[in-house]
């Protein structure tokens, strides 16, 4: 495959790029493993983030769900075009995913819709992110990033991979590790594990819809600076309300949280009590 690949990339004049994080999925096996790890059935649509050279898009496609593939690169855009190397059933996007009107894309699309991505390097924490949004829009998410983004979103409490980005997810998703992939599985092949996870809405939501901008405020300022106190954290970050440390130190106090602790001993739920006991001056 591996020659193949090199063959076709040779034969159009594409030369890949760091900038874009291109490490294409080459494994036609693992490519219908990930279709079935991601529960994709006839019914409903996926949306892919980063078509590449079509391995897992044809997979999904094989599935019988209605595809809509996302790609950045013009000249692979073109590649897969004149090459016919998508099922006529797929519906090819030239753009940048962290650029879409991912509402409209996602409003357009017969439910349930998922989407399913071996997600660009550069890309993979925005478009995460972005997900979190749309969590009440999609059936769910699973994707391919590297094995320390992974890290960093299934971190629990107290771990060293904890922080705002798992805080963020356990508040509003929940997140199961589905494979570990080795590099030879991809071209050019990445220096690092790659691993697959799939991300779902917490059937008992936590927030409240419109919740999550001001929840964030907070949980990125309590982790900003990981070496001090949860407290001076917030204050460093505004949080205190009109410069108040009485105010900030009796929110920490309704939420059960010790002045002089870090954030990253803290649970998620507390740190949620926290944000509202803030209130309006989160």
């Amino acid at each position: 495959m591996t020659t193949r690949v090199r063959e076709l990339l040779s034969r159009r004049g594409l030369h890949l790029t760091r900038e874009l994080g291109q490490n294409f999925l080459i494994d036609e096996r693992i490519a219908a493993r990930l279709a079935d790890k991601a529960g994709v059935t006839a019914d409903g649509s996926v949306i892919e983030v980063g078509t590449g050279l079509g391995v897992l898009t044809r997979a999904l496609a094989a599935k019988g769900a209605r595809v809509v593939t996302v790609e950045i690169d013009s000249g692979l855009v073109d590649a897969l075009r004149e090459e016919a190397l998508l099922p006529d059933t797929v519906e090819l996007i030239h753009a940048d995913a962290l650029k879409l009107d991912w509402d409209a894309l996602v409003d357009g699309l017969a439910p349930p819709v998922r989407v399913v991505a071996n997600l660009p390097y550069s890309a993979a924490t925005p478009l995460l992110r972005r997900m979190l949004d749309l969590r009440s829009q999609l059936s769910d998410w699973s994707v391919m990033v590297q094995r320390e983004l992974a890290a960093r979103i299934l971190a629990a409490t107290g771990q060293p991979d904890y922080g705002s980005f798992a805080v963020l997810h356990h508040l509003t998703v929940d997140v199961a590790e589905q494979l570990t992939l080795p590099p030879d599985v991809f071209f050019p092949r990445p220096k690092v594990q790659s691993s697959f996870v799939r991300i779902w809405p917490r059937r008992t939501p936590l927030l409240e819809p419109d919740e999550l901008p001001r929840v964030e405020r907070v949980i990125r300022a309590a982790f900003a600076q990981r070496r001090k106190t949860l407290q001076n954290c917030l204050r460093a970050g505004g949080l205190a309300q009109s410069g108040d440390r009485a105010a900030l130190e009796a929110a920490l106090c309704e939420a059960g949280i010790d002045p002089g602790v870090r954030a990253e001993a803290v649970e998620p739920e507390r740190l949620l009590a926290l944000v509202r006991a803030l209130g309006c001056g989160a």
